[in-house]
């Protein structure tokens, strides 16, 4: 392999060959949640070794080179982050890389744990949080995810005593939560979060994914328009299209199955083992921990421009579920 200057390396942009430029990254943590939802965890999932998942200097390393290469935000994900000890200190170092073009470091919780964290991590300088709450009824949420409800209205809380912004995460299944959509609209607007409705993908076990529990975009509106005056909102890269209910409230509805946004995708994700993931729906991911040792850069850069120039049109030109052996728990929202 030719070998090239730093400078030649990182003058070269994440740009995949659709020209579609990245800009963000998830980092899946860990593989371990201690909640059971059912269109993101297995039913018997198995979980990592402690010496199979990146060390934080890996993933430091690695989050260096991509801030480098024109990553903008990085995601922490799991499973649920806030299982693995140190995640503080992580993002208090993931700072550092500000002075490189970093703009914003957040996290996707299930805010279990929130409670005891919130303060911790905004001082460490997280900048927001996306918090997955299916229901707002104690039974329907223990039916969906085997836990108790009041620990995450408690985190929720605590995050926003810490003043960390939120946005909340539901994703609807019909005949489960999808009576409850005006009733989570109604509670996040009194709260005044923001609120995205996420359409249940086929990403796990696809074989028991039936397409009749998806409630579509169209379908939420219909049941929210009697009650709210509702605006759209230009849309850009954000995976959410959104809507403004009585010009005050800003909702987000993630259409992947009725309306895939696949056109204007800028996001990539990094396994807990180290596999680079170009898309939520890829069959593969490209394996990049052994590169993430010293004198290895311009092989990883190389390695992961490679990756990302081959991405391909994603879930809208095909419109299938994964064939792969890695399930969304451990390759991350």
């Amino acid at each position: 392999m030719p070998t090239v200057s730093e400078f030649e390396l990182y003058s070269q942009q994440l740009h995949d060959q659709y020209q579609r430029k990245k800009t963000k990254l998830r980092i899946s943590l860990t593989d371990r949640c201690n909640f059971k939802c059912s269109y993101c965890m297995p039913d018997h999932p198995t979980w990592l070794a402690k010496k199979e998942i990146l060390s934080f200097e890996e993933l430091y390393l690695f989050c260096e080179t991509m801030v480098k290469l024109g990553i903008q935000q990085i995601r922490l994900t799991g499973g649920e982050p806030l299982m693995r000890k140190g995640v503080s200190h992580f993002i208090e170092r993931l700072n550092q890389l500000r002075a490189l073009g970093l703009s914003r470091i957040s996290m996707t919780t299930n805010a279990y744990y929130l409670a005891e964290y919130a303060a911790d991590l905004k001082q460490a300088g997280l900048d927001d949080l996306n918090i997955s709450l299916d229901s707002i009824r104690p039974e329907t949420f223990f039916n969906m995810t085997k836990k108790p409800l009041q620990p995450v209205l408690a985190g929720i809380a605590a995050a926003q005593q810490a003043n960390i912004p939120i946005k909340i995460n539901c994703v609807l299944l019909q005949g489960e939560n999808s009576d409850e959509i005006l009733e989570l609209v109604q509670w996040a607007y009194q709260q005044q979060i923001e609120l995205r409705f996420i359409e249940y993908m086929p990403l796990d076990q696809p074989e028991q994914w039936q397409r009749e529990k998806v409630v579509i975009e169209d379908e939420i509106l219909a049941q929210l328009a009697p009650h709210f005056q509702i605006d759209s909102i230009p849309r850009k890269n954000d995976p959410a299209t959104h809507y403004l209910l009585n010009q005050t409230f800003k909702l987000g509805v993630i259409s992947t199955i009725s309306k895939p946004f696949c056109e204007s995708c800028d996001r990539l994700r990094l396994t807990a083992t180290g596999e680079l993931f170009t898309c939520l729906f890829a069959n593969t991911g490209t394996p990049i921990r052994h590169l993430l040792a010293v004198g290895q850069q311009q092989t990883l850069i190389t390695q992961i421009l490679t990756t990302v120039w081959h991405k391909k049109a994603g879930y809208i030109a095909h419109q299938a579920a994964p064939l792969r052996k890695i399930t969304m728990h451990a390759i991350g929202g």
